[in-house]
């Protein structure tokens, strides 16, 4: 990389930190946000220079300094709140307005695959398109945003749809502690794990795959009754009663074009062996 190029990612927590503090150590100019300027002394120790900026009813901070940058990671998920959609769609509003006042060219934003309905079956990306279909008021916030930056012109815009989240502090053994019971014991998970997640957008930066939408979960599906067992075998917890459900509302996602369009190899393919490590 003969000069740097700059990525700002708005949002570094769970995701964003460890995925700023990668692509500084590959040689990026990497500028990162957080709601709490408690949290600068990790964001400096990953390399990543720190902003506090804050989305709400308006933008709080200098988010001019912070988008002047190539490309643009969105990585700030739905809040859980009544106006969900209203408050999210308001949120991002504010960010296009303010990107059109910056150098950014790019932008990839982190989406859900909650944006899909659960047809009994297996999802690719076109199977979203209606935000009303979507699996929850999060979901329908998440494709909104979709819609609405895909055809903005100042920018080109790539969206990653995450499945359910496994790594540090996010592992099924550690949701079995808050659950009383296994629901839907027969349907399929959607799991990725941070490592892949942290690889995968840098992958899509550093082959410059814009204007894309694409999934990504682990290519392979256990039941949560198989994934919820492995757990709690490997981490000596006893066995969860199972709830069966009538309900065949689920859904398979498909990572394929993920894998076909970058040459990507998932990190942790099987959910299961993410249930039984550590992290």
């Amino acid at each position: 990389m003969s000069e740097k190029q700059r990525v700002s990612i708005l949002g570094c927590g769970w995701l964003g930190l460890p995925l700023g503090r990668f692509l500084a150590g590959e040689g990026f100019a990497v500028k990162g946000s957080s709601t709490s300027e408690a949290k600068f002394a990790k964001l400096k120790e990953a390399g990543i220079e720190p902003f506090s900026i804050v989305i709400d009813e308006n933008i709080e901070g200098d988010i001019r300094a912070f988008l002047d940058s190539d490309i643009l990671v969105v990585n700030i998920p739905p809040k859980r709140r009544p106006d969900v959609v209203e408050h999210h769609v308001g949120q991002i509003s504010l960010l296009i307005d303010a990107l059109a006042d910056s150098p950014v060219k790019h932008v990839l934003f982190v989406s859900s695959t909650s944006v899909y309905p659960s047809p009994g079956g297996e999802v690719v990306e076109s199977d979203a398109a209606d935000p009303d279909e979507a699996d929850s008021p999060a979901g329908r916030a998440l494709m909104y945003v979709e819609q609405m930056l895909h055809p903005e012109p100042g920018f080109s815009t790539t969206v990653v749809r995450f499945g359910g989240l496994i790594g540090p502090r996010r592992n099924p053994a550690e949701f079995m502690q808050r659950m009383t019971e296994i629901a839907n014991p027969a349907h399929p998970v959607n799991f990725i794990h941070l490592d892949d997640c942290v690889r995968i957008i840098s992958e899509i930066i550093r082959q410059g795959v814009w204007g894309e939408t694409f999934n990504a979960c682990a290519p392979l599906h256990p039941t949560r009754s198989e994934l919820y067992a492995a757990a709690a075998e490997s981490h000596g917890l006893g066995a969860l009663p199972e709830e069966p459900s009538s309900d065949h509302r689920f859904k398979i996602v498909n990572s394929d074009k993920l894998v076909q369009k970058l040459g990507y190899q998932f990190l942790h393919p099987d959910p299961l062996a993410m249930a039984r490590g550590g992290s």
